[in-house]
């Protein structure tokens, strides 16, 4: 259902449950290249993990059909850096906020799918879904970025004068947090969905392709406070609301083949092409203060690009109760050096996996798998998304386990 809905015609017939979780942990590093000093997010908050991501299907498949429905939280990641870091110091004026920098995204997905076996060979698939996008973000934004922003006519609103005009004007900080285990202080939902395709080259080989669309989830919205930060008069807070607009998950086309050397030994590869340019070239913000009505727009430049993605893996069979999984994964940097916003640093882009599932019988199945994203570095030293030259390391492991029954 996530990655091709016609694969869902692959499993045996009859109904099938299936309940599992990802766990994701990530090790994220900033690093001020001018004075040595690291901001860590490990324990400072909700915002950093590990993350817990649900998952939970339901298909039943006849002898040329397949319907299916689940809940999957396919994407995010967060970061939390405390409030005593140089994240939270302006270089203007040289002021401790006491204000904490973090964020949190999370995508969670709910897919109807139904998958259609048109001949021995072809199989199509496609799903619908419900999208829930959500987000928390503590963003401290130094005058010199600010100035920046707004010498490229990337800030704007009736906000702005007085904004400019507090005395000493260090920074301003842009905060919306839900204060729990999951979600995020602006949400929405919305739709997405994907169609598929496979067929059979062979009795051993099998080619799939699928598309998976972009989200519609449109601008998500919630509270959150706006704080002027000024050398002479300390922090000035302005209680509001948000919205970030059109924030949408990219599309992505994939095709992959699989490979049966024996009834042991299987091999596939899959290429990805994900379309982030189409999504991530500005993030665009409006905050609304309460009563006045007064307001700020701001787009942030991350000028993302469109990467592609290979993936190999392998299977062992070693009898009818074990087999073993290890696969290599590889994607290019979607961020350009510009981009990289200290509190939503680059993913990294190298990966292995491994696997290994047992079958109690032919109708229960348990699964688990682990992944380790190698540590990647970036650098920026570029306004208006920095206003200190940094490099941003991120390294990340996800463990999975998941539990089949058939009917």
């Amino acid at each position: 259902m996530m990655v091709n809905p016609s694969t869902l015609l692959l499993m045996k017939e009859g109904a099938h449950l299936g309940v599992g979780i990802d766990i994701i942990t990530a090790d994220l590093e900033i690093k001020n290249t001018e004075t040595g000093e690291t901001a860590r997010s490990h324990s400072h908050g909700r915002n950093n993990g590990p993350y817990f991501g649900p998952e939970l299907s339901f298909v039943w498949r006849d002898e040329r059909y397949a319907l299916g429905v689940g809940a999957f939280a396919s994407d995010g990641v967060g970061t939390q850096f405390g409030d005593n870091s140089f994240l939270s110091r302006t270089s203007t004026n040289n002021i401790d906020t006491g204000l904490d920098s973090f964020s949190r995204l999370l995508v969670f997905r709910v897919p109807f799918s139904a998958a259609y076996q048109v001949n021995e060979k072809l199989s199509v698939g496609a799903s619908l879904e419900a999208v829930w996008t959500s987000v928390n973000l503590g963003l401290l934004l130094d005058t010199t970025q600010i100035g920046s922003l707004a010498g490229q006519g990337r800030l704007a609103g009736s906000l702005v004068p007085a904004l400019l005009s507090v005395p000493e004007l260090s920074a301003g900080y842009l905060s919306t947090d839900n204060h729990r285990a999951a979600g995020g202080g602006t949400d929405a939902w919305g739709l997405g969905g994907k169609v598929g395709l496979t067929y059979q080259l062979s009795p051993q080989t099998r080619f799939g392709v699928a598309y998976n669309f972009k989200t519609n989830v449109g601008d998500l919205s919630g509270d959150a406070d706006l704080t002027a930060v000024s050398a002479a008069a300390g922090n000035i807070p302005l209680s509001g609301s948000v919205k970030l607009r059109n924030f949408e998950m990219p599309a992505h086309l994939v095709v992959g083949i699989n490979h049966e050397f024996s009834d042991r030994v299987a091999v596939s590869f899959d290429y990805k092409r994900v379309f982030w340019s189409d999504v991530m070239k500005d993030i665009s913000v409006q905050y609304k203060q309460n009563g006045s009505g007064d307001n700020l727009d701001l787009k942030l430049p991350f000028n993302y690009r469109d990467t592609n993605v290979y993936s190999l893996g392998a299977q062992y069979r070693y009898d009818a109760h074990w087999v073993y999984r290890a696969g290599f994964h590889y994607a290019q940097q979607a961020t350009s050096s510009g981009g990289v916003l200290p509190i939503i640093p680059s993913t990294p882009t190298t990966n292995v996996t491994g696997g290994v599932s047992y079958a109690f019988s032919a109708d229960d199945i348990i699964d688990f798998g682990v992944s380790y994203g190698f540590k990647k570095k970036v650098s920026n030293d570029s306004l208006p998304i920095t206003g200190t030259p940094i490099e941003a390391s991120h390294s990340q492991t996800v463990a999975s386990i998941a539990y089949t029954k058939r009917f």
